[in-house]
């Protein structure tokens, strides 16, 4: 399940989402050299989140590094990526979802509300796994934040989907609470029976999305974004 777009209006300029995606495309080109190597295995290993380098209970690993970046690696990771797929498909959730929890928040919000939950990706993560020594990086924990925010913002929004069934493709719509709920609940399930399968940290997906769920209401402006923005239309 592919989602392609929403039928959910913004009545703002969703300044912070193009950011986000726009630093995340730029890190991506310079730091991490188009994917290439040896840019790409020293930004992960330089960059990314060692739960056991980071906690302390373990050294070495792939990345054979002691000490690291310590604390900092845990936003820095944020903003790393693996592949272009990895990067790709992150943007694009971003894409369709972050501009309606921005525009709900605010601006100054979102920006602490998406750190705070790629934060508590990265300690679902470390919490799964303390004595890890892979590096954990994308930006999808934090987006699972703005997923599971928005599962509970718009629980009844129209999303466009793809579904690809083998050789079989269509196009649906279906209830944001409904494609967000089986992305969350697959992320849970993965991760329960298929941890570590792929290299994809399913806990940081669902402990973002947690946070979401958690943060949501507690970041929402008190100011509706239509009232908000309406001098600008």
């Amino acid at each position: 399940m592919l989602p392609l777009r929403d039928d959910n209006p913004t009545y703002g300029t969703p300044w912070v989402t193009w950011a986000l995606i726009g630093v995340n495309i730029v890190v991506w080109l310079t730091v991490q050299g188009f994917g290439t190597d040896p840019a790409l295995s020293s930004s992960v290993c330089r960059f990314g989140f060692i739960p056991a380098d980071t906690l302390g209970t373990a050294a070495g690993g792939i990345c054979n590094v002691d000490g690291g970046g310590g604390w900092f690696n845990v936003f820095s990771s944020m903003f790393m990526h693996g592949s272009w797929m990895h990067i790709l498909g992150n943007m694009w959730f971003l894409w369709i979802f972050g501009d309606n929890v921005e525009d709900v928040m605010g601006s100054t919000r979102f920006v602490l509300f998406y750190l705070l939950a790629g934060v508590a990706a990265a300690g679902a993560q470390a919490f799964s796994d303390p004595s890890s020594t892979i590096p954990m990086v994308g930006a999808s924990g934090a987006i699972g934040g703005v997923m599971g925010a928005y599962a509970l913002l718009f629980p009844k929004a129209r999303v466009h989907m793809l579904i690809i069934l083998g050789f079989f493709a269509t196009r649906t719509v279906v209830p944001a609470l409904f494609m967000l709920g089986y992305w969350v609940l697959l992320q849970l399930v993965s991760g329960l029976f298929a941890s570590g399968a792929g290299g994809v940290a399913f806990w940081a997906h669902v402990g973002g999305f947690g946070a979401g769920l958690a943060l949501a209401l507690p970041f929402r402006h008190p100011t509706p974004p239509i009232q908000r923005n309406r001098h600008r239309r």
